[in-house]
């Protein structure tokens, strides 16, 4: 690997860093030992494995990536938002570490910050599929319907079939009673994807819905638990 490959592999580097600090081969070792302990669920032995890959560029952008993601499925939530931090300093116009950040950020329930950094990452693309569903989670949340409505529609026009927005969109028509319709899409999920787990919940407390109409039990789509393995993992 030359010198050029080198800085892709660890990411951008301290203009102080030396590039003999640590050998391109023990790199790549330090990076397989750690998938491998990810593979196996030691997420400690994953983290342990690029100590001394970040020992050494403590700064640079894919490790600190990495380091956010196996953090945040460690659930050292601090940790984790810091690794990404570094990692957004490192490189302010990616979208990878704002994504990590922002789920975090949700499963902390800070919805306002995750909020801010969804919009964040729109400016940069504003079709990106995951920034647009968890903030139409949030959104959805927080009851602010008509935005929810505008993101799901938004990617529902170029992603038709795709089973997640859907059940979003489900989701959204329930929060606000709408018992057909969101019966109705639901029910179309069904078809596309007939062991969805979230379509047939909602399809069950729809039953409960419509004979209380007073009462629509409070329920979450499962977006933050589904979305984990979608976090950036360099």
């Amino acid at each position: 690997m030359n010198k050029c490959g080198l800085f892709i592999m660890v990411g951008i580097l301290s203009l102080t860093s030396s590039l003999v600090a640590i050998s391109q081969e023990e790199i790549q070792e330090s990076y397989y030992k750690s998938y491998n302990y990810e593979k196996m669920g030691d997420y400690k032995d994953a983290i342990k494995s690029l100590s001394e890959v970040y020992s050494t560029y403590p700064k640079s952008y894919t490790v600190n990536l990495r380091l956010g993601y196996l953090s945040f499925i460690s659930g050292y939530y601090a940790n984790a938002i810091a690794n990404y931090d570094l990692a957004i300093s490192a490189l302010p116009d990616a979208i990878e570490p704002k994504l990590g950040k922002m789920l975090v950020l949700m499963t902390k329930t800070k919805y306002e910050e995750a909020t801010t950094l969804a919009y964040q990452i729109l400016k940069l693309d504003h079709m990106n599929y995951l920034a647009n569903l968890r903030l139409a989670y949030i959104l959805r949340l927080q009851e602010k319907y008509t935005l929810a409505e505008k993101i799901n529609l938004k990617l529902l026009a170029i992603y038709p079939t795709d089973v997640t927005f859907l059940t979003e969109y489900g989701a959204l028509q329930y929060a606000q009673s709408n018992w057909d319709k969101a019966e109705a899409i639901f029910q179309d999920v069904l078809v596309l994807d007939p062991e969805n787990v979230d379509s047939r919940a909602f399809l069950e407390l729809l039953k409960t819905a419509k004979l209380t109409p007073e009462v629509t039990p409070a329920t979450q789509t499962t977006v933050t638990k589904k979305k984990t393995t979608n976090a950036p993992k360099r």
